[in-house]
């Protein structure tokens, strides 16, 4: 792999990484070094040692990592022959991530809401988020309980979701 820059146009989409699993910071590592943009969204999830528990920063999506670029022919080949890198996602050609999923799964990382990874949803209520750092952020609901409702964001291309649990009252159902 050479360190030279990589030159990226301005007409910028994200996209979705396959890359091997447990090497995701090593691909991260090196697409940053190479002066991309990339997203890696991280869970904290409890561990076990022998004689303690820990708490772990993992990949909240195993494998898939984000770049944001424009990609031309000469990147994507740059882009495949990273180490631990399998392929770009798409049918053939890679084809970029909505804006709107990709921010809502930034909001969700950062906001102070537990969240989780969880099973790809393609049915349920489609609610929007009117409340909170999460705001306006769509997605379906999962199941609802007393107070709070787990809200699911599901990105459609690589078929993988994310969980948090809000209040009731910060969603609105969509028609």
């Amino acid at each position: 792999m050479t360190h030279e820059k990589l030159k990226v146009d301005d007409e910028l989409a994200w996209y979705v990484i396959h890359a091997q699993t447990r090497k995701e910071r090593e691909v991260e590592s090196a697409l940053q070094r190479q002066g991309l943009e990339i997203f890696l969204p991280q869970v904290t999830v409890p561990s076990r040692r022998r004689d303690r528990k820990v708490a772990l920063r993992v990949p909240l999506f195993p494998g898939y990592l984000f770049i944001n670029a424009s990609l031309h022919t000469k990147l994507i080949h740059k882009i495949i022959k990273v180490h631990h890198v399998f392929r770009l996602l798409g049918n053939g050609r890679p084809v970029p991530i909505p804006e709107a999923e990709i921010e809502a799964i930034k909001a969700i990382v950062s906001g102070d809401h537990p969240y989780y990874p969880w099973r790809f949803l393609e049915k349920g209520k489609r609610v929007r988020v009117i409340d909170g750092p999460l705001t306006g952020v769509d997605g379906f609901i999962l199941e609802k309980r007393e107070l709070k409702r787990r809200l699911v964001v599901s990105v459609d291309l690589f078929r993988r979701s994310v969980a948090v649990e809000l209040d009731n009252e910060m969603v609105e159902q969509l028609h």
